[in-house]
């Protein structure tokens, strides 16, 4: 099944480090200009800015990558669908982290909910140094919890995606699908109430692929 994506279309793909984002949203947009679709891949703008400088930004730099990252998206929008890997969400989740400055919120929250659907990417791949990008494993509980209570205050739908290699793909996948048709998608967390309902383990791979793989039988 192909999902109906109207142009200005923006999935957008957030996470904590080392959890798939970047080969996530290369494969959705590989996917979906292989369905017909013409796709529009925007990268980390961070990882650009790291690359070019050679260090990690201070904190006063932080809000020109986030808003360049924004730019960038709305940009691409203009021209068809757009698969963004990452958004400014996750610099303002960096920055409130590491230099206890919540300030990128506002902007970035506004951004992310006028995009069409937010794939969250679960914590169930193994740990892999990316260069100058951030920290090690210890920071991707704190970050992933950061990104869920952000979306759960802005009123921001998501859906977490699970698996390795093609199954993550597939998880992704039938998100998008689910969220393109008729019905509530089942596996969108309701913000606000994410995860409560059903466990406290808010950031438990096993848990959540649990849930995911249960939602779907449910649909079969």
């Amino acid at each position: 099944m192909t999902p109906s994506l109207a142009c200005g279309t923006v999935i957008a793909v957030v996470g904590a480090e080392s959890t798939g984002k970047t080969e996530l949203a290369s494969a959705l947009a590989e996917r979906l200009t292989q369905r017909g679709i013409a796709a529009t891949l925007v990268p980390e703008v961070l990882r650009e800015w790291c690359e070019r400088e050679s260090r990690t930004p201070r904190p006063d730099e932080q809000a020109a990558i986030a808003d360049e990252q924004t730019r960038r998206i709305a940009e691409a929008a203009g021209r068809g669908v757009v698969v963004a890997d990452t958004t400014a969400l996750m610099t303002a989740v960096y920055s409130d982290m590491l230099f206890d400055d919540p300030a990128l919120y506002a902007a970035a929250l506004a951004a992310q909910a006028g995009y069409t659907m937010t794939l969250l990417t679960a914590l169930d791949l193994p740990w892999v140094a990316d260069g100058l990008q951030r920290d090690g494993p210890h920071v991707r509980e704190p970050v992933d919890a950061l990104v869920r209570a952000a979306l759960a205050r802005a009123g921001v739908a998501y859906a977490v995606v699970h698996g390795r290699g093609p199954e993550r793909l597939a998880s992704a996948w039938t998100a998008l699908n689910l969220a393109s048709g008729a019905e509530p998608p089942a596996s969108i967390i309701p913000a606000g109430a994410a995860w409560n309902w059903t466990c406290e383990k808010c950031s438990d791979p096993v848990c959540e692929h649990r849930l995911f793989t249960d939602l779907l039988s449910r649909r079969g």
